[in-house]
């Protein structure tokens, strides 16, 4: 089994830091600067990870999603060819990355996504995308 690379979010970056971190700003440019820069500290999948069973349905641009579960606590590892959805990953991560399924389950996404001032200012697409993948990791944390 490929060692996930270390990843800061949801352990030195968390679901608050980052609201948190995107109250601070009051134009949505910031915000979408900010999110960039954290799609940057998101650690790049290694190859052999990336096949067709991993990416995402639901995604306008290709992303890539794995999980393993050690002890009861999830941990992913997840990519995009796209920066901006790089980074829109990264906020999922935050949430979700090194929890476990009872916490998987009862985050609330929805008013985060909402806190953080995000969903409005996405295209449709984007927007779907992104529930794709918080979905994909809702489902594999039931499983």
């Amino acid at each position: 089994m490929t060692t996930f690379p270390s990843s800061p979010f949801g352990t030195e970056i968390t679901s608050d830091d980052i609201v948190a971190k995107m109250q601070t700003f009051s134009g949505w440019e910031d915000r979408y600067r900010q999110v960039i820069q954290w799609g940057k500290k998101l650690p790049t999948m290694p190859d052999e990870l990336k096949s067709e069973q991993v990416i995402v349905s639901g995604c306008e641009s290709q992303v890539w999603l794995v999980s393993q579960n050690i002890d009861g606590v999830w941990h992913f590892c997840t990519d995009s060819d796209a920066r901006i959805v790089r980074g829109l990953i990264a906020l999922v991560m935050a949430a979700y990355d090194g929890k476990t399924s009872e916490q998987v389950q009862a985050f609330d996404i929805d008013g985060y996504f909402e806190q953080i001032g995000l969903i409005t200012h996405l295209s449709p697409s984007r927007g779907n995308g992104l529930k794709a993948i918080v979905e994909q990791i809702k489902n594999l944390a039931n499983s």
